[in-house]
């Protein structure tokens, strides 16, 4: 135990001075699509790799929130950026089973959709825990929903829930019912 510690130590000792900054989460700028809106207001159409609509947090429906959390993240407001019981379960299940197990956060996928790549590597899932940990120390947890919930993309070249609502159902968020 005091080994597995002492090396736990040492290699967050030197990937911490490694971590980027977080100004693309505390200056939020998502890439919006060109939109051409004809002169009384009707859409005719939109270009651009992503779809994307961003919603503020307060605008999405609680039980859009709900319904995420339950998902992706029970524990997301009990945890402070990485849920040591989901990784201890997860560590569990994939030692049993061949099929590996998520232990991510939605705090700690926010952290590899803006800073890191989606390779499997005990070295990645380091900089992931250190760069939740960071986020979690600048944000709120709403802010951190708000990402998350705006970023994440959802086929059909769509980024967030609020485009995913239009893409699949034809209706605004706000619009859709359970």
């Amino acid at each position: 135990v005091f080994t597995l510690l002492l090396l736990v130590g040492i290699a967050l000792a030197v990937a911490y001075p490694n971590l980027p900054g977080i100004s693309a989460l505390t200056d939020y700028r998502p890439k919006l699509p060109l939109r051409v809106i004809s002169s009384d207001g009707v859409q005719l159409g939109e270009f651009g790799e992503e779809r994307r609509h961003f919603t503020p947090i307060g605008e999405m429906p609680q039980v859009m929130k709900d319904a995420v959390l339950a998902a992706e993240d029970t524990r997301f407001y009990q945890h402070g950026g990485v849920d040591y019981k989901g990784v201890a379960r997860a560590a569990l299940e994939n030692l049993r089973d061949a099929r590996s197990q998520g232990a991510s956060t939605i705090t700690m996928q926010v952290a590899r959709n803006f800073y890191l790549s989606t390779e499997k590597t005990f070295t990645r899932k380091i900089y992931e825990i250190l760069l939740a940990t960071k986020i979690e120390s600048l944000l709120t947890k709403d802010q951190i929903l708000e990402l998350y919930m705006n970023q994440i993309f959802l086929g059909q070249r769509a980024n967030g829930f609020s485009a995913a609502a239009e893409i699949y159902f034809g209706k605004k968020l706000k619009d859709l019912s359970v």
